[in-house]
């Protein structure tokens, strides 16, 4: 459905962001480091459903604006860069210490679900980076948008259970020294604030 050559961006891309710190990723670093790898993992398949929900929401509302109007799109492409564009200046901002807290108190793995869940759907700002997102690798030409929205959705949950999987893993293994890298935690940054500044100049060129 997709050319090799966008089906590796993207890939590439959803990497390269799962691994950025984050309040998502570091939440499953504190809970792995504090209550082991199972604890990591539920809170990740928590987050992962909060993803999908953002994605099938953000795939039926642009496919609309695809389908109605080219003003509105272009409109929201805009907003999406400019979104982009301060996403990469927080990352290039950001002191590089890792705030991971450890002093988390211990939850029952139903608990660690819905907490994982919660903080994803109730965050505006998956939507808004799904739309900034996802429309710059979906081409109207290579048939039905929805079809490629939800595929590329469904890859970005993929690589996003990969990435927090090995990081609820290597947590639990090796302890919460792992979220205390300051100088690992700043190259992070700014390979974020990098690729953020290449989407935002990638969605703004597309017509």
């Amino acid at each position: 459905m997709l050319p090799i050559e966008t089906f590796t961006l993207f890939l590439t891309s959803c990497v390269v962001l799962a691994l950025a710190p984050g309040p998502d990723n570091l939440f499953v670093l504190a809970q792995s480091a504090q209550h082991g790898r199972k604890a990591g993992l539920i809170v990740t398949s928590g987050l992962c459903t909060g993803v999908l929900v953002h994605s099938a929401a953000v795939t039926f509302g642009v496919a609309a604006i695809f389908q109605t109007s080219k003003m509105a799109f272009t409109i929201l492409k805009y907003i999406g860069a400019a979104y982009l564009l301060y996403l990469a200046w927080m990352s290039f901002q950001a002191s590089g210490k890792a705030e991971t807290n450890h002093h988390v108190k211990k939850l029952s793995f139903r608990k660690l679900y819905l907490r994982g869940v919660i903080m994803n759907v109730t965050n505006p700002k998956v939507s808004i980076f799904f739309l900034a997102f996802l429309p710059q690798f979906v081409d109207p030409a290579r048939g039905s948008i929805v079809l490629q929205m939800l595929f590329l959705g469904g890859l970005f949950i993929l690589s996003t259970i990969w990435i927090f999987g090995g990081i609820a893993f290597l947590a639990g293994t090796f302890g919460s020294w792992l979220g205390r890298s300051e100088k690992a935690t700043k190259v992070l940054n700014w390979i974020a604030g990098s690729v953020f500044v290449g989407l935002a100049l990638r969605l703004i060129m597309v017509n």
